[in-house]
Parts: structure tokens; sequence; C-alpha cells
């Protein structure tokens, strides 16, 4: 990819991972060794005991939150005990192991530990490179990124590439404790005495998320600068929004005990951005671009406010808001209040409502190997092969947080919002395409869709 941060060690796939694990096994059997004969009968097997009941507590946290739609691979709950067996060695042991062991067990869980999380990245996918990870680590800044008190002497200026500006916005109206929001402002922003209006989309992540994953991981940048290039300059302002709090918090964009989320990117942000960056406020030239939760966020916020935003990209999203089975979805996201569960679901929102006018909708969906691919027209269910997750080197690809293909009926899903969508006067279109639930996918997915959603949302007007 184009950007610095894809390119070097990859944390993927490769030889760093595979390393990692083979250095993580050695260090291990070392801490362990063969020492006494109580060790290797009494505490060596305590630890292994230790190990499996701590990766099956953390197994069962993950499911009693509902922090994946699907289930995690096998390999992540392998390394988690692993983890939690090298520290089992070094406390049980420490008394009786010489110096050198000691300090060869303290490496050991340092090492399982950082397996596990680069296991855990090629499940999300969050950093393809060590220099990602090291810049998202240690907050490094964003590509192009400047502070919001340098953009008036950026003025009239004619820029060949945008800018990233971080913004904080309130959280009066929602009460929603978040983290710090990002604008990209293209080239044609800086031109002039004064911006112009421009049209704007709100990019919203995935489950495991922070604002700065499709700046990060998605490519965004590179992707829309090289739009706005060959458009003189123009391109829509974007918007990377905080849809969790925190990294773990899978609000799926809803009002409920995980947050105010919905009331944030309506009433907070979005009158943020077009107070301080002089952006349009006409509904007409507002879009959501949303990948995996992100892409059920874009449905439900564009159905329920027609209002603020008339077009959206749904990428690899869900039917409606998912934690978990129905009945643990309205718990967990609306802390058992079906009604309110009803108010976020697209499917009562749109056949409440009514005609929709000047709505319209796409959906990127991922194909499994071996399925054809369609443009524009309605497509069969996908299912998720045989085999359950692989790691990137045997097909796979960073999952961000949903396992193997995502859900195995989100082509069917789509099929149904469509129709749906159809049946309201929201015109829409399906896109399948080769791949799997990866960030991967969603940045080729966003660049295939930006042309036409700046279309939809108003960009040859400026």
């Amino acid at each position: 990819m184009p950007v610095s941060s894809h390119n070097g060690v990859s944390l993927l796939d490769g030889w760093f991972p595979l390393t990692l694990q083979i250095v993580s096994v050695v260090l291990l059997v070392a801490a362990i060794g063969w020492r006494t004969r109580r060790w290797r009968f009494v505490w060596v097997p305590v630890s292994v005991v230790i190990a499996v009941i701590g990766a099956l507590l953390v197994h069962l946290y993950f499911d009693s939150q509902g922090l994946a739609t699907d289930p995690a691979p096998w390999q992540l709950w392998i390394w988690v005990g692993v983890t939690v067996g090298a520290v089992a060695v070094l406390v049980v042991g420490f008394r009786s192991a010489r110096w050198w062991r000691r300090g060869v067990a303290v490496l050991a869980v340092v090492a399982a530990a950082l397996t596990t999380t680069v296991v855990l990245n090629q499940w999300v996918g969050y950093y393809p490179t060590l220099a990602a990870a090291w810049g998202g680590i240690t907050a490094g800044p964003l590509p192009d990124q400047v502070s919001a008190d340098h953009l008036a002497a950026m003025r009239d200026t004619n820029r060949t590439t945008g800018a990233v500006v971080p913004i904080t916005t309130t959280d009066d109206v929602s009460h929603f404790a978040h983290r710090t929001e990002y604008v990209y402002l293209p080239p044609a922003w800086f031109r002039g005495a004064t911006p112009p209006t421009l049209p704007v989309v709100m990019m919203i992540a995935g489950e495991f998320n922070t604002p700065a994953d499709w700046v990060r991981t998605g490519n965004a940048i590179p992707i829309v600068d090289k739009y706005a290039a060959a458009h003189g300059g123009v391109a829509p302002v974007l918007v990377f929004v905080d849809a969790g709090g925190s990294f773990n918090n899978d609000t799926e964009c809803v009002n409920g005990p995980r947050g105010n989320v919905a009331t944030h990117l309506t009433d907070e942000v979005r009158p943020a951005v077009i107070s301080r960056f002089h952006t349009s406020s006409a509904a007409a030239n507002w879009g959501i671009v949303g990948w995996s939760m992100g892409g059920t966020c874009s449905v439900d916020l564009t159905v329920m406010h027609p209002d603020l935003f008339s077009s959206y990209v749904d990428i690899a999203g869900d039917a409606a808001p998912v934690a978990g089975t129905k009945q643990q979805t309205i718990d967990r996201l609306f802390g058992g209040n079906a009604a309110a569960y009803a108010s976020f679901d697209p499917a009562t929102v749109m056949q409440k409502h009514g005609p929709y006018v000047g709505v319209s909708a796409r959906y990127e969906e991922a194909e499994q190997s071996g399925m054809p691919r369609w443009h524009g027209q309605h497509v069969g269910g996908h299912h998720r092969p045989p085999g359950g997750w692989k790691p990137p080197s045997q097909g796979g690809a960073g999952l961000g947080g949903r396992g193997d293909g995502g859900s195995a009926n989100q082509g069917q899903e789509a099929v149904q919002l469509c129709a749906e969508n159809r049946a309201v006067g929201i015109s829409c279109t399906i896109d399948n395409r080769p791949g799997r639930h990866s960030w991967q996918f969603a940045s080729t997915s966003f660049e295939d869709s930006l042309p036409w959603l700046a279309q939809e949302i108003g960009i040859s007007t400026v």
C-alpha cells in the first residue's frame, strides 16, 4: 500500500510472528527446566492447570461481554493459556530457581504476552507492520497531521495533499466519554481566504476500534488524497469518529449502557465539524462510510436521521446492531429494553418512517474464495468456508474482530436490507468483491466506493 506504515516488518504474516512463537516456546521450556522430581510431577502440572483455567476464564469473559460477533481463532486461546502458564511457572518456581532461570522465566512471560498480542492482531488486523504498531502504541502523529492552531497560517495555499486535524468534541449532550477524533481537510479547503463549503463523510471503524483506525490501518488518507488529485484538489471532508470510547467497547453506535454514541455522533460531532470547518450542513451533503460494526452504524444513523445524512456505504456490516443473540443484544446494548432495541433496528425504523426522498445506499460484501463476483445486483448468501479462521499466511488477514468472513449471513442480510431500502424509496446497490472480513477488504471497498459516494453527496457541485 502507498503509506509507509504498510511497509516493513509484517505483523500479519511472514517471519516475525512465527519467530516470536518459536522464541516464546524455547524460553518457556528453558524456564521450566528439569529441576527436581517434585517440580516435574507437582508444580509443572499445577502450572498447566492454571494455564487452562486462565484461558477458559478469558474465553468466558469474551463470550459474556459479546466482544466479538464470531468466535476468536483457537490459536488465541492457546497463547492466552501459554501466557498464563508462563506466569504460573515464574511464580511457583521462583524461590527454587537459580538466578539465570528466574531471568529466563521473566523473558518467557514477556515473549508469550507479545505472541498473544500478535495473534490477537492477526485476528483483528489493526497493525499490519511493526512501524504501524509503534506509531499507534506511542500515539505518534498520523500522516499529514497538523494542529488546529496552524490552520489559519495554511490558508490561501496550494497544497498537493490534504491535512489531518485532531479535534476535541464536547460530551455535554451525550455524556459519552470519548477519545480525540480527527478531520481530514482536502487541498481545496486551503485555497483562498475562506474555505469552500464542502460535503462531509463520517468514517466509522469496526468493533475493536480507535478513531485513528481508518487512517493508520484503513489507508484512508492516501485514498482520499488520490481522489482529490484526480479532481483538482476537491474531495469530501472526512471525519474519523470515536464510536467506542475504548478499544473493546462494542457500542454498535446506539444509545444505551455502553454509551450514548448515536447522540454523540449526531448532536456533538456533526455540529462541531460544520462550525469549525465551515462545511455544508445540508443532509444531502453528508454521507457515512462504516466498516464491520461501523457498517451497521452507517445504516442505522442514515435511516434514523435522513434529515442529517443522505447516503451511506455499509462495508460488511450486519442487518441490525449485534452483541450476541437478539436477547443478549437487547440486554447488553439496551439494558433489557426491547423497545429501545426496536428503535435502532433498521428494518423497523424504515417501515415506521415510510418513504424516503434523496437517500441512497451501497453495500460492500466480501466473497469467500471460489465464489463468483457480481456488481450492483442482488446476490445470494455468503457462507464461511470449512476450517474456521486462518492466519494471513494461509489466506486469512486481519479479521476486524469478527472471525473468518464475518457473519455467515451478511450477504443475505445485504440483500434483505437493499430490498427494504427500495420498498421505502432508498436507492441501493450491492457490490461483491473477492476478499475476507478484513481491514484490507475495508480499504479496497472504501477506495472503490468513494467516487460513487462523493457524487451522491454533491462533490460535483463544489
